[in-house]
């Protein structure tokens, strides 16, 4: 995968390739208790479309990231809204996971985007968000890897 900031500055596109079927990373997406496991604590979680939840940050960065669900398509994509309720100027950004089958695995890309590139604040939070969104599938994997998501 390449990086977005190649394709499309306004986005972050990460992309990883995890040992597991596409059913056990489905499941790590689509169910909240698994889902906190290895991103956020989530209150309200669903994945209907037209649903709204509200993702936590925990201390020391205190927050509350309101979503919802724009598309959900089990075993292949999930795609949301994302914004952070605390943030001085909060900005409306659209959070994608895209899921497929390869090999003896899957392969999850991660897009988030909507970036205003050209405001300074907006510019770091799409920085820090790249670094963020690659440092998730440490964790993801670890879940995966301790077979939380098998059948």
């Amino acid at each position: 995968m390449t990086a977005g900031a190649e394709l499309d500055p306004t986005a972050v596109e990460v992309g990883n390739f995890l040992p597991h079927p596409p059913e056990a990373v489905w499941r790590m997406l689509s169910e909240a208790e698994l889902l906190e496991r290895w991103l956020l604590p989530s209150n309200g979680f669903d994945t209907r479309v037209g649903a709204h939840f509200v993702f936590t940050l925990p201390p020391p960065r205190v927050g509350e990231i309101a979503c919802e669900v724009l598309d959900c398509r089990p075993v292949e994509q999930l795609t949301i809204t994302w914004v952070d309720l605390r943030a001085d100027q909060p900005a409306r950004w659209v959070l994608d996971w895209t899921l497929r089958g390869e090999g003896r695995g899957s392969r999850l890309l991660v897009t988030h985007s909507g970036f205003d590139i050209t405001d300074r604040r907006q510019k770091m939070a799409r920085n820090a968000m790249e670094r963020g969104w690659r440092a998730t599938f440490a964790p993801l994997r670890a879940v995966l890897d301790s077979g939380a998501a098998d059948g």
